[in-house]
């Protein structure tokens, strides 16, 4: 069996993640780890048996595919170049910092042939768990994502919609439409020079709302999620992995054995797209309705504090 040629640019927490699972995967061979600072690169890829790299162009001459796992001010310069260079891409979330950027990128990939996958897990755990198995459009999301400060700072290049909301965007973008008719939002920056705390309000032509809060500064962690439709309501704690449900259809939230490792489930589905084995599971095109709800709550936040 021919393996893929994998490559993980960042040498952070999540890149030693990703090439964990390609150094473990039949379908991929690690050739390396790509970081400015090569002692990082190199420290994890030999690990794993391959090379550190700190010149992005060699490391794209050497794979067929990569992983972006930097922090999401690259994302979008780095994905760019790696498609020009004809090669595939898995890019955390999000994929760009503007829905212009992302069309672009995803529309870039299709031209060359190339897969664009989007790092949005959460889709996973909610096919996984039922949710997105149900036809009937929803009446109402709201969903709360909250935690205290990352300890090294994580993410702190972009605002908290970009680094948490922008999971509860992708999934309100899936079971509400691609296309919002209004947005409010509100934020407020506490430990960062960037929104730490957000609100916002979505609305769609069918009539569903969706209202989403996002926090990297509160005491204690929080992830729920509520959704209404017309014939009942599912509320989850994702923490407590309560299920209240009033609708007919069946919603598991203990799914650790049909799905134990979420990250490697993605990882696996962009390895068998890039082989030609199957469709990518989070192509780039259908992640742009995130983008662009999150810059639009963005915008609208940073406004308001301006007022």
């Amino acid at each position: 069996m021919t393996k893929l040629k994998v490559g993980v640019a960042g040498a952070g927490v999540f890149g030693n993640y990703h090439a964990q699972k390609a150094a473990a995967s039949a379908k991929a061979e690690l050739v390396g780890v790509y970081d400015i600072d090569l002692a990082r690169a190199s420290r994890i890829a030999e690990q794993y048996e391959g090379r550190g790299f700190d010149q992005y162009p060699e490391f794209l001459d050497a794979c067929e595919a990569i992983v972006i796992a930097v922090p999401a001010t690259w994302h979008e310069p780095l994905a760019h170049e790696a498609i020009e260079a004809h090669c595939h891409v898995l890019c955390e979330k999000p994929l760009a910092l503007t829905g212009k950027a992302a069309r672009h990128l995803a529309d870039e990939a299709a031209a060359r042939g190339r897969i664009l996958q989007v790092g949005h897990q959460e889709r996973f755990v909610a096919k996984a768990m039922g949710v997105l198995a149900i036809e009937e459009a929803p009446l109402l999301i709201e969903s709360v994502r909250s935690g205290p400060p990352a300890a090294d700072n994580r993410a702190g290049d972009v605002s908290v919609i970009w680094d948490l909301m922008i999971h509860d965007l992708d999934l309100a973008a899936m079971m509400l439409g691609n296309e919002f008719t209004g947005v409010t939002a509100t934020g407020r920056r506490v430990h960062s020079a960037h929104l730490d705390e957000a609100k916002a309000q979505f609305t769609y032509a069918s009539g569903g709302v969706a209202r989403l809060t996002a926090s990297r500064a509160a005491s204690e962690r929080q992830r729920t999620m509520h959704v209404a439709y017309p014939s009942g309501e599912i509320t989850i704690d994702f923490l407590t992995r309560k299920v209240d449900n009033t609708t007919p259809y069946e919603i598991k939230v203990d799914i650790s054995a049909e799905l134990p490792d979420p990250l490697g489930a993605a990882d696996e589905g962009f390895y068998a797209a890039c082989l030609g084995e199957a469709r990518s599971p989070v192509p780039a095109h259908g992640t742009v309705a995130a983008v662009a709800m999150a810059e639009a709550a963005e915008a609208i936040a940073l406004q308001r504090l301006k007022v």
